[in-house]
């Protein structure tokens, strides 16, 4: 890689070598600056995070990676699933080839929960935790005894591919747009263009999809614990956490049941209990992708944050 690509400020490409291909990621800020981690989230790529850096303290190092079978990264080797323990462990791999022995890790939904679990495991390597619209842990009480279920869906998933072997579908950029805003109602059109600037590769016809199609329902992929891992997982968790939730968003994605509530109320509660002063909760007005569509709404916060030193952030609230 070019030294000139790490010039303060520069938007540089990276592919960091794993065993079954590479993971892709881009960085902006400065070399010498202490090193942010970004975490997408599921089926999005690095490009979420274009809109937000530019906004934030330049004189950090921020690595935004697209995970395991998204965006430029390698797809995982044939006939594997992708389990939530798996982007942990990408987490690990990034931090090795970047030399990195103490990050901060900001994350969007899945990439918020990966990043959290991430921190408990390896508690001695995050300084900061950032959750953007996310938690730290995927917490569902109504959804442990589905996981067997999940494992269950998620091989047969991978055969039924595998027996298939249909080739990608081409579609017209526009049709590709569509169908993206169709899923997922809550990205702009602006930003859904950005994220297919990633997640899509130019051919003769048309728009493929870069994203590996085993990738497909993230329950399929996620660890769901239960009410009382959940604490002993954070007893491990030695870094400072911010905690933005969006007024329109991650409950309103997975509908706001008197269920999802509780537990929305149980782990806020739960952080605050076992973090303390650690655990800073801010709510913004805007849905699940406020850090995309909007992300002046967050960027001064995030910004406060990371210039903090170990006190509470001025200005931050420390509880819900």
């Amino acid at each position: 890689m070019n030294d000139l690509a790490f010039l303060s400020g520069l938007l540089s490409e990276l592919k960091l070598a794993v065993p079954w291909g590479h993971i892709a990621a881009k960085a902006w800020g400065s070399l010498k600056g202490a090193p942010v981690l970004c975490l997408h989230g599921w089926l999005d790529n690095a490009n979420s995070f274009d809109r937000l850096i530019p906004l934030l303290p330049q004189d950090f190092y921020y690595v935004a990676m697209d995970f395991g079978g998204h965006g430029l990264s390698s797809h995982y080797s044939p006939g594997l699933p992708y389990y939530h323990q798996d982007f942990v462990n990408e987490i690990r791999r990034v931090a090795a080839a970047l030399k990195w022995n103490r990050f901060s890790l900001m994350g969007h939904s899945f990439g918020g929960a990966v990043g959290g679990m991430f921190s408990c495991v390896f508690p001695e390597m995050v300084d900061k935790l950032l959750l953007l619209d996310s938690v730290p842990l995927v917490l569902e009480s109504s959804e442990v005894e589905n996981v067997l279920t999940y494992r269950r869906r998620a091989m047969e998933h991978i055969l039924q591919l595998e027996a298939s072997n249909k080739p990608s579908n081409v579609v017209s950029p526009e049709e590709m747009l569509q169908g993206l805003l169709k899923n997922n109602s809550q990205v702009g059109e602006e930003c859904g263009k950005l994220l297919l600037q990633r997640g899509t590769t130019q051919v003769a016809t048309g728009l493929v999809l870069n994203r590996d199609r085993r990738i497909a329902w993230p329950e399929l992929g996620f660890d769901f614990i239960s009410r009382e891992l959940f604490k002993k997982a954070l007893q491990k968790l030695q870094a400072r956490v911010l905690h933005v939730k969006a007024s329109q968003g991650f409950t309103s994605v997975r509908k706001e049941t008197k269920g999802n509530k509780d537990t929305i109320h149980f782990m806020i509660d739960t952080l605050q209990m076992i973090l303390k002063e650690r655990y800073q909760f801010v709510e913004v007005p805007g849905n699940h992708y406020v850090h995309m569509n909007d992300p002046h709404q967050v960027a001064k916060i995030i910004s406060t944050f990371l210039l903090s030193d170990g006190a509470p952030a001025p200005g931050l609230p420390t509880t819900a």
